[in-house]
Parts: structure tokens; sequence; C-alpha cells
């Protein structure tokens, strides 16, 4: 009898986009892509952070070069995915919070937002998918645990993260017959230099700690390896769906 084979996660000859991926969790999903084999784009608007997350790959024997880019800039958006020869994966991680009440929120956080976390994940998954016509592709989106719950102070960002899970299943449905998947990454509060004054706050870091089931709170590494595998060969059936890295929160 022949036995069958699991598919590779290994994603060599892939060309990825990942946007969001000068620090933090944009930047830990890159590496991760790029240690699988691929070779990866880092994009976001700061060009000299760029260089030095390109750099530390490139150190690190991995293929990668960077992409300025304004991601909420939907025609200089459009032009660079177009001028890709091929591209395989793109992975959505740019993001933008501006917490407060919801009695609270001005017209002008709501806009910025909105037009980070989902306008232009919108439009990039549209260009991505066109891309990938006839090829096929994997589209990821970085979504949160905050797309299926509500938190006090995140309403706005909520709003979003909710946005993102219903166009993603939307989407799916469009982009299936193309050979295109597109899924959403959700992960609880991760620990990174932009959360800190979070996990600073005594109050905070306690909320935090009560809600999340597992003995310790996420760090980026936590979210490689889900991430890698829902852009490879291995998840060839999943579409339309997410994956909670959540450590239990969203469990009860």
């Amino acid at each position: 009898m022949e036995l069958p084979r699991t598919p590779s996660m290994r994603l060599d000859g892939k060309r990825a986009l990942v946007t969001g991926a000068s620090r933090g969790i944009g930047f830990a999903l890159a590496a991760a892509l790029a240690e699988a084999g691929a070779h990866v784009t880092l994009a976001a608007r700061g060009a000299a952070q760029l260089d030095e997350a390109a750099a530390a790959l490139i150190e690190a024997s991995h293929q990668a070069d960077t992409l300025a880019l304004d991601i909420t800039d939907i025609g200089a958006m459009r032009e660079a995915v177009a001028r890709f020869e091929t591209l395989d994966i793109v992975v959505s991680s740019a993001g933008l919070a501006r917490h407060g009440p919801a009695s609270q929120t001005t017209p002008e956080d709501y806009d910025a937002v909105m037009d980070v976390n989902l306008r232009a994940a919108y439009f990039l998954a549209q260009a991505a998918a066109q891309k990938m016509q006839g090829r096929g592709g994997a589209i990821l989106n970085v979504s949160s645990q905050m797309g299926h719950v509500g938190g006090p102070d995140r309403a706005v960002y909520c709003a979003t993260k909710h946005g993102l899970e219903g166009m993603t299943k939307a989407m799916a449905i469009e982009f299936g017959p193309m050979g295109v998947r597109i899924n959403t990454l959700c992960p609880t509060f991760v620990l990174t230099p932009l959360t800190a004054p979070t996990f600073a706050d005594p109050d905070k870091r306690a909320w935090i700690e009560a809600k999340i089931k597992l003995p310790r709170v996420a760090e980026v590494t936590d979210l490689m390896g889900p991430a890698v595998f829902l852009c490879s060969d291995a998840a060839a059936m999943i579409t339309g769906t997410h994956l909670l890295v959540d450590g239990g929160w969203t469990a009860g």
C-alpha cells in the first residue's frame, strides 16, 4: 500500500510580499516565510527600518528586498503589486490602533484606523488576487482575536477586525475559482515594542493574563509557524477561515 505523504510547509521558489514588515509581527512573519524558502519583499513606510530588517534576513542567508510604501495610498500599492513578475504569497500585516472610549472616538481617529486596518487590506487583497489569477496563491490577513470578541477602549479597532473577518470570508468565495486562498491569522496580545507600554501597566497586564488560558503571554515567534502553514501547500484546502493564536482567550 502506498503511504500518503504530508504536504510540505516549505516555500522554496515562492515570491512573497509582507506589509508592515519593518518591525514587530510583520517582521517576524517575513522572517518566517524567508526561513521557509520564500523570496520576501518587506514593505512599510520607513525606508531606514526596512533596510535594517532586510539586511538581517540577508545576513542569515535568506532572500529579501524592500519596498517603501504607504499602504493607504491605493494607487501606489496597486502599481507596486503590478510590478511583481510573479506573486505567490501576500501577508497583510500593516495595522494601526488608537484605543480609547467609544464615547470619545473622533472622526479623525476612526478614519485613520479604518484606512489602514480595513480599507488598505481590502484593496491589497483585491490587487493580489488579480495578480495571482491563473497561477494561484495565498493571501493572509493579520487580524486579531478582537475580530471575534469585544474589548474595552477598542470599539474602532474591533470594528476593523470584525470587518476584516467578514471581508475575508466573502473574498474566499470569489477568489476560490481563481485558485487563490485567503485566510486570517488572529493573535492575542503579543509582546512587542509597540505593546510594551500596555504590558508595563500592572492593571492591563493582569487583565490580559486573566483572559489568556495558557500560563504566559504571546510572543512574535508564536505566530511564525501558523503563518507559514497557512501560506504553504499544507493548507491547500483551507480558505475563508481564521486561525486563532490567542492562548485560549476566546474559548471562554
